[in-house]
C-alpha cells in the first residue's frame, strides 16, 4: 500500500505499508513500513508524525502483532524521530546486493 501526505494539492510525504502474514504466529500479521520520506521543505511540521500515527492506527485496526521498519544506520535524525514515536531499535539488518 503506497500512501501519500498532501498539503493542499502538493504531495509532501510518502510511505509504503506491507502486511506480512506469519504462519508461525497463527496467521497474525506484522505491518512493515518502508520508504518513509517527507519533503525537506515540510520537515519538522508534524507531517511525519501524522503519517506514522496513521500507519500504527491502521496496523492496530488490522490487529497486527507489531509495526516494524528498517532505517539506514547513518540516518541519526530519522532514528531519533522513530524513537520519539516509541519504536525500539532492536535488530541488526543485512542485505545482499545483486
Amino acid at each position: 500500500m503506497l500512501m501519500v501526505a498532501e498539503v493542499g494539492s502538493e504531495i509532501v510525504g510518502t510511505f509504503h505499508l506491507t502486511f506480512l502474514t506469519y504462519l508461525a504466529a497463527a496467521g497474525k500479521e506484522d505491518c512493515q513500513i518502508e520508504a518513509v520520506h517527507v519533503d525537506q521543505r515540510y520537515r519538522n511540521q508534524g507531517i511525519g508524525t501524522q503519517m506514522m500515527k496513521w500507519a500504527i492506527d491502521t496496523a492496530k485496526k488490522r490487529e497486527c502483532r507489531r509495526v516494524q521498519l528498517t532505517s539506514n544506520k547513518e540516518r541519526v535524525d530519522a532514528h531519533r524521530f522513530y524513537k520519539r514515536l516509541g519504536f525500539v531499535m532492536s535488530h541488526e539488518g543485512a542485505k545482499f546486493l545483486i
